[in-house]
């Protein structure tokens, strides 16, 4: 018999698991599958119709563990990610698919996808999110005229808006969330240049009675480096990549060979750092890329313990805090 689940039945599947979890239904009241009145099959019979029984023309995206869809109902667009075939990988896939469940059942916050429901079937797995159509930060980079547009307004917005995300996953949770696979793949933008973090396949909740040792399951240019040496990893791991993701957006590509530099001097000219597709700052924006560089490299330290919160990180970058320290530093 077919196993669907959406939207109400999120809390029984995760209740089952002893998650502290609580459904709020006026929560969900505005959310499209309450249209169907939560009828699961309607919704996966009208989903796999949409999607052409997952037709490849329908396809935006593909990552390490599904391939994400374009599907159109009732003139609603949703993306739906279907997991890969589960072969040698079955255990991994399954626990990913848990994991950006678990992750995102009790995320309300305006930078980070929202989920609308899921699917669980021997046949196939998949998840169904809000559909953003501005695209991946990757994209926006590697597209010319994209990134042009994508000009340092936008750019500092974005690097707040991730670390806003980011700050509300560490420390506003009893369990905090770390994303561990923080990239340029996996921020996502609607058609209002506002970014989303995307993709919580390998999120994990950090109990506080647990030394954390996991798997190595990340995209190998943002990892911290103490990675090489022991594999306990806490929210220090996703400021790490938040550092070479903020690198990333300011200069314009992957910051490569740049971090070790960035390590092993006492500083760099800032206007190295600076995507030259674009013209200079000025003015207030001007003031913002150099707090954000300066954000940035202070991420860069080896050990985890002397890379400021992502809380801290948040405030450094605030309008009011920067007006405070101007203001201490005139009088």
């Amino acid at each position: 018999m077919l196993f669907v689940v959406f939207i109400v039945f999120i809390y029984y599947y995760l209740h089952k698991r002893n998650l502290n979890v609580t459904f709020r239904p006026q929560e969900t009241k505005a959310r499209p599958f309450t249209i169907w009145s939560y009828d699961g099959k309607m919704v996966y019979e009208r989903l796999i119709e949409a999607l052409e029984d997952f037709d490849s023309k329908h396809v935006v995206g593909v990552g390490g563990y599904g391939t994400v869809y374009k599907a159109e109902l009732s003139s609603k667009v949703f993306a739906v990610k279907k997991n890969h075939a589960q072969e040698d990988g079955e255990v991994q896939n399954l626990k990913c698919f848990e994991n950006e469940i678990r992750a995102l059942t009790e995320v309300r916050h305006q930078n980070i996808v929202k989920l609308y429901g899921f699917c669980s079937h021997s046949r196939h797995s998949f998840l169904v999110y809000e559909f953003l159509s501005g695209g991946s930060l990757r994209d926006v980079l590697n597209h010319m005229e994209q990134a042009v547009e994508f000009d340092w307004k936008k750019r500092m917005n974005t690097i707040k808006s991730i670390a806003k995300a980011l700050s509300y996953m560490h420390h506003d949770f009893s369990q905090p969330i770390i994303h561990r696979d923080l990239s340029s793949n996996n921020i996502l933008f609607d058609s209002d240049w506002v970014a989303h973090v995307f993709d919580f396949g390998t999120a994990r909740l950090l109990k506080q009675d647990s030394s954390n040792w996991t798997s190595f399951a990340w995209t190998l240019s943002y990892i911290a480096p103490e990675l090489g040496y022991k594999m306990e990893v806490n929210e220090k791991f996703d400021v790490y990549s938040f550092r070479v993701l903020t690198l990333e957006v300011m200069i314009g590509q992957h910051p490569g060979d740049l971090l070790t530099l960035l390590q092993d001097t006492k500083g760099i000219s800032h206007t190295e750092l600076l995507d030259q597709c674009l013209p200079p700052p000025v003015q207030q924006v001007a003031q913002q890329v150099e707090q954000v560089v300066e954000v940035a490299i202070s991420c860069v330290q080896k050990s985890p313990k002397y890379r400021p919160s992502m809380k801290d990180i948040t405030l450094d970058l605030s309008v009011e805090t920067r007006a405070a320290k101007r203001n201490k530093i005139s009088t």
